[in-house]
């Protein structure tokens, strides 16, 4: 057991990774990696929807299974994330306001997050037919976020260098942070090739 959430763990960290392989949670990935404070904060929210989005969308599908009525799922899992995502957003509100204002309109937009929606139905999908269990599905979720936090605090952390580099100044802004999240991502393609 332990050896099957290791290997669920690496892969959603590095191998499938959300953002730099799946492509998947680009917006805030651009929007938010100017400052390697505003990445971290924006990850740890997307680590917490992840991992309890993943909980609860696994006992709605369960729910929506026994009924009979598994079509509704992407609009179940949107209503679960929307909520979560409420919390968070009233918490930081209260808890840490500058992190807050910092994440600005990109914080509500984890509820449209293709990231976080995509790790609920890869739940259902791709492991739903072998059994996937409760626990696998949280571990499958919280480390997938873990792996977006580390791709957009990476990315952030190259953008901070980039600030006081010496760029042309036809690549400045939007043209060197598509070449520089491109090039990252080519670098994480190089992990496909690990299997356990």
């Amino acid at each position: 057991m332990l050896k099957d959430l290791l290997i669920i763990s690496i892969g959603a960290i590095f191998i499938q990774n959300f953002v730099l392989v799946q492509f998947l949670g680009i917006c805030p990935f651009l929007g938010v990696s100017k400052k390697v404070e505003t990445a971290l904060g924006m990850g740890f929210a997307v680590v917490f929807v992840m991992a309890c989005a993943s909980a609860i969308t696994w006992a709605v599908q369960k729910l929506l299974v026994l009924f009979g009525i598994e079509y509704l799922q992407t609009i179940a899992f949107i209503l679960v994330i929307a909520v979560l995502v409420q919390f968070v957003e009233m918490f930081l509100q209260k808890s840490v306001p500058s992190l807050y204002s910092s994440l600005g309109i990109y914080l509500p937009l984890i509820t449209t997050n293709c990231a976080v929606l995509g790790v609920a139905i890869v739940n259902i999908t791709k492991f739903g037919a072998v059994d996937f269990s409760f626990i696998k599905s949280v571990v499958y979720g919280a480390t997938a976020g873990i792996g977006f936090t580390f791709a957009i605090v990476l990315f952030a952390g190259v953008r901070e260098r980039l600030e006081s580099s010496d760029i042309p100044e036809f690549l400045k802004g939007m043209p060197i942070t598509l070449i520089t999240a491109s090039l990252l991502s080519i670098a994480f393609m190089g992990f496909s090739g690990l299997s356990f």
